[in-house]
């Protein structure tokens, strides 16, 4: 099932649970896939238009009049268009907003240029009481969402849209704060987030078939990062590679090698986008345009190793 498709049928039963969800789109409402939400819930549910500035300060007040509200928008609409209204109307007002963002960095394929995001992670991390969830599939979407609504605080949530592949089973339990371990190894830690955990543990499938034992991390909240399963996978193996759909600018990477510098200093490189204009093209040719894609990791994690 597509991630949209997820996560519009569960914010339908947490919202009739809670009377409180409300829905705002800045018309992109079939796009995000919340469309239907407006049909079953048309009291909760607001097209703000083209107008995302707007959309920001509505759900600034709304908050501030004890609902929950969530804002949807592509990445660059919903987080770098109105990073002063999150600032200022939600970040240092204290609110209770939760912000979606739909295909983040390379995923937004064909609508890109101007369409893409590469560093929205770096821009919401930096500001107060706004926590960072890169997700990685349908099952951990569904069950981050629950705690989501009762998150007393902001929150980012990026996601593709469409992406239908998944790494985790019904038994799946979220932790927020808490890195997901998927495998143990002893010569390099890899830490990933969102969808580029496909990737990662594709690239450490491959590396693990050559004899390269990797301690692989999925990483879906970025902010707060969890700073003891970092350190205790770095402390292991000497050596750590990040992987991300972001800038190598304040995203994954700045928030992991923070925690290193500081408490354990440790030889780091990163998977991520290396100062490169965004552009327009399918999904597997801008991963490996930009050395996103499974081969790139296994490359950057042989040269780490050799380092």
């Amino acid at each position: 099932m597509e991630l949209r498709k997820a996560y519009v049928q569960e914010l339908a039963r947490l919202m009739r649970e809670n009377d409180k969800i409300v829905i705002l789109d800045a018309d992109l409402a079939s796009a995000g896939g919340t469309k239907p939400l407006y049909s079953e819930f048309p009291d909760r549910c607001v097209d703000c238009g083209i107008a995302e500035a707007n959309m920001a300060c509505i759900a600034a007040g709304l908050s501030a009049s004890g609902f929950i509200p969530f804002i949807h928008s592509f990445v660059p609409f919903g987080t770098r268009r109105v990073f002063d209204q999150i600032a200022v109307s939600i970040s240092y007002s204290e609110q209770n907003v939760k912000i979606v963002g739909f295909d983040p960095g390379v995923t937004m394929t064909v609508n890109g240029g101007t369409h893409m995001c590469f560093e929205d992670m770096a821009a919401l991390r930096a500001l107060c009481n706004v926590a960072v969830l890169d997700i990685v599939d349908g099952v951990q979407l569904v069950k981050a969402l629950p705690f989501i609504v009762d998150y007393k605080g902001t929150v980012y949530l990026r996601f593709e849209r469409k992406q239908t592949e998944e790494l985790f089973g019904d038994k799946y339990v979220f932790r927020f704060g808490k890195a997901d371990k998927l495998a143990d190894g002893k010569d390099l830690t890899i830490i990933a987030s969102g969808t580029s955990v496909l990737d990662a543990k594709k690239a450490a499938d491959v590396l693990t078939a050559q004899g390269i034992s990797v301690d692989l991390l999925a990483v879906h909240t970025v902010k707060p990062i969890d700073e003891e399963a970092i350190i205790a996978s770095a402390k292991k193996t000497g050596k750590v590679l990040t992987v991300e759909n972001h800038s190598i600018h304040g995203g994954l990477y700045g928030a992991v090698t923070e925690v290193l510098s500081a408490k354990l200093p440790t030889l780091c490189d990163a998977v991520a986008v290396r100062d490169k204009l965004t552009q327009v093209g399918n999904l597997a040719d801008l991963k490996r345009d930009y050395g996103l894609d499974a081969d790139s990791i296994v490359l950057r994690a042989k040269n780490l190793l050799k380092a």
